[in-house]
């Protein structure tokens, strides 16, 4: 898959992360974090794990503690969150951003979409507008705004692609898209040419693995069908900055998981 897609590595190398960078979307160990936070928050970073994406935000909070104490927490495994998933109301923005603003995460990532507003072309402009306006807010505070996909948005909706219409609709210096590969590739897209046709758009990446077979089950990085080191020779087209390896089910122990994905995405970087 994406055999060919090869440009010299040195024109990506500025923007390709170092390894130690590798970032991980925490909801990959929700129910090892639920138990114990502090101790799996440990774990990860023994594994090697410098950057984090929350996804346990909600009235003020990460993951039930303040958002000071939050950040102490993990800048003492010596990581950093950087990012962070979540949604909330109009009347939340204050809230939201000073939580995040105290607890020093600058990007702010909606995770995905209600069947409301995705039934439309009309309900995706609304979506359009309204991350306009919350990346407006996110940058007037020095913070930064984004969007998660997943493979419904590559879907034709009244004969348009929702996702070219959400690219086309936002603001690049408001809103900027967290590509989900394994999303993009299961909905039968080819995520290079979104990078071609979108230069500079993609600022965070999620990595994630597809099992072979008409499942296309996710599975640990570097063990399924995707070409990821063909892909990240695209790194500066697409704009990315940050990576945050992900697997939404995990079958076995989850640290184990995001150890395997860690090492074979160390590899495949080098």
């Amino acid at each position: 898959m994406f055999a060919g897609m090869i440009m010299p590595r040195q024109l990506i190398a500025a923007a390709a992360p170092v390894n130690n960078n590798i970032g991980l979307q925490l909801y990959s160990l929700r129910n090892e974090i639920k138990e114990d936070l502090a101790g799996s928050l440990e774990k990860i970073a023994k594994i090697g794990y410098k950057q984090l994406e929350a996804a346990g935000y909600s009235d003020g909070k990460f993951y039930g503690l303040e958002p000071q104490e939050f950040n102490t927490l993990v800048e003492n495994l010596g990581m950093k969150v950087v990012s962070s998933h979540l949604t909330f109301k109009g009347d939340e923005v204050t809230q939201v951003l000073n939580a995040h603003k105290e607890a020093g995460i600058k990007n702010l990532v909606w995770p995905s979409l209600n069947k409301d507003q995705r039934a439309s072309l009309d309900s995706y402009r609304e979506v359009a507008d309204h991350f306009n306006t919350i990346g407006e807010f996110c940058t007037k505070n020095n913070l930064r705004f984004g969007y998660h996909n997943h493979d419904f948005e590559f879907y034709p909706v009244e004969g348009q692609k929702p996702y070219d219409l959400l690219l086309k609709m936002t603001d690049p210096s408001l809103v900027f898209m967290q590509l989900d590969l394994y999303w993009i590739i299961y909905a039968g897209e080819d995520p290079v040419k979104y990078f071609e046709k979108y230069p500079g758009r993609f600022r965070q990446w999620h990595v994630k693995d597809m099992k072979a077979g008409e499942e296309r089950a996710m599975t640990e990085v570097g063990t399924g069908i995707i070409d990821f080191k063909s892909l990240f020779e695209y790194a500066t087209k697409a704009g990315m900055k940050e990576l945050f390896i992900e697997q939404d089910e995990i079958s076995g122990d989850g640290f184990d998981s995001v150890k395997m994905s860690f090492d074979n995405l160390s590899n495949i970087l080098l």
